[in-house]
């Protein structure tokens, strides 16, 4: 029995449909602001008819047969897991930051002060480093 616009949708429907609206943002179609906006429409929609709306400017999307990714392999940084690489970025982050910090400090003074951010990005860039070189790709073992 096809669903008429006037029958009622269900979580499971609106939540088909946010997986579509997620897929046509990831794909370009649609920016974030329009995502928001098809978004709180979607979870506001009562009927089949409102669902149809929010995607009706939008190409059928088949969401078990998506377009295969960028194997691994062909990018050269994407060795690393992505959980160490943001690990990594939060420390480079932290450190610039203290160094600005330290800088503005030693200008402000007008001398050079102790040059204390080392002892926050040594000990963390240390460990990180260890488990970076001894992590190695055991995320992808275990595939």
């Amino acid at each position: 029995m096809a669903n008429s616009p006037e029958m009622r949708a269900s979580d499971a429907d609106r939540d088909r449909v946010a997986a579509i609206l997620r897929e046509h943002t990831a794909q370009g179609r649609i920016t974030m602001d329009e995502f928001n906006e098809r978004l709180e429409s979607l979870y506001s929609s009562k009927t089949y008819g409102e669902l149809a709306k929010l995607t009706a400017d939008l190409p059928d999307v088949d969401l078990r047969n998506r377009p295969a990714k960028v194997s691994p392999a062909a990018l050269p940084d994407s060795r690393m897991h992505p959980g160490m690489r943001a690990a990594w970025g939060a420390w480079a982050t932290a450190s610039g930051i203290n160094w600005v910090i330290w800088l503005i400090v030693s200008v402000t003074s007008g001398d050079l002060v102790y040059p204390w951010p080392l002892w926050v990005m040594g000990p963390w860039g240390v460990i990180l480093l260890i488990s970076t070189v001894l992590g190695g790709n055991r995320h992808q073992r275990h595939r």
